[in-house]
């Protein structure tokens, strides 16, 4: 961490021309450092959990973990063989676990692979002991729980946002268009996922993309997309940037072009990665700002 500016003590005067390339090095050095924590905590990796409180020993049974077991296995070895979405189930009664892992629908199999075992090991270490959990990742999305929710959203989200990148008023609304479009659209796509782009003339352009998962109908997909623009539409609908996620679908928009041309084929090399940033939401709402990012975080559930 970069040392802050009131305790940092820089000697400007003489000095020998190689101390002076050294210390330009040094600052090069934590300039590096800030920036690319900056850059890493908004578009790396960790975007929010929820979790049920943990089950104490009396209440959390063997039965109960390896069904949790071989549900995160199942996931993880068939979700790239599905075009980047699984569910699956393990047990029976009580002790019975349903999960689900979708990934993003533009990223490469390697990135959904990698995705995969980074919300596993999210979800294992902020929901220890717990038979539910949501985790939302950059480019993917991880769900399990002791109770069947397959083909079922629900009303609770979370929208990410840089508060200091504002746009113009006529933007902003064409931009919100742009999405509202989106939320009708991606809904008849085969795998509900879409993207959009926006010409606005001298300001650039605006990108814009939806994606539900796959478990829904085509109608419940459009109500879930349309809850979260409706949620989060006048809190963040004016940033250049920002991100909408709902326990079913999510949202996501800029302005440069974020998503990418790749797609998660039926099979992949595997290669493991860890990289995220520590982040959980509790509470019925809840607004945090990160001074360092200056990312704002809006949460409803």
């Amino acid at each position: 961490m970069p040392v802050p500016e009131k305790d940092r003590k820089i000697n400007f005067g003489q000095r020998s021309k190689e101390m002076d390339s050294f210390q330009l090095i040094l600052i090069a050095f934590f300039l590096f450092l800030c920036c690319s924590s900056y850059a890493d905590d908004y578009s790396d990796g960790d975007r929010g959990s929820m979790c049920t409180p943990g089950m104490d020993n009396s209440t959390w049974s063997n039965a109960v973990q390896i069904n949790l077991n071989n549900v995160v296995n199942t996931l993880e070895q068939n979700v790239n063989f599905h075009s980047g979405f699984y569910t699956t189930t393990a047990g029976e009664k009580s002790d019975k676990i349903y999960g689900l892992i979708q990934c993003r629908g533009d990223v490469s199999a390697l990135n959904c692979a990698n995705c995969t075992r980074e919300a596993f090991k999210l979800a294992s270490d902020r929901c220890y002991k717990s038979k539910s959990a949501i985790i939302w990742q950059k480019w993917c999305y991880l769900r399990y729980s002791n109770q069947s929710f397959f083909g079922v959203w629900e009303k609770s989200a979370m929208a990410v946002s840089n508060d200091t990148d504002v746009d113009e008023p006529f933007v902003a609304s064409k931009g919100l268009a742009m999405m509202g479009t989106l939320v009708s659209t991606t809904p008849k796509e085969p795998l509900m996922f879409a993207v959009s782009e926006l010409d606005v003339e001298r300001s650039g352009k605006r990108y814009g993309m939806a994606q539900c998962t796959r478990d829904l109908s085509r109608s419940d997909c459009g109500q879930c997309l349309d809850y979260l623009l409706a949620s989060f539409g006048m809190t963040v609908g004016h940033k250049k940037g920002w991100e909408a996620y709902g326990v079913g679908c999510s949202m996501w928009y800029n302005n440069y072009r974020f998503y990418s041309n790749f797609s998660t084929p039926k099979d992949a090399g595997l290669e493991s990665q860890h990289n995220a940033a520590q982040r959980k939401w509790t509470g019925r709402f809840a607004v945090g700002i990160i001074t360092l990012t200056t990312m704002s975080f809006l949460v409803f559930l």
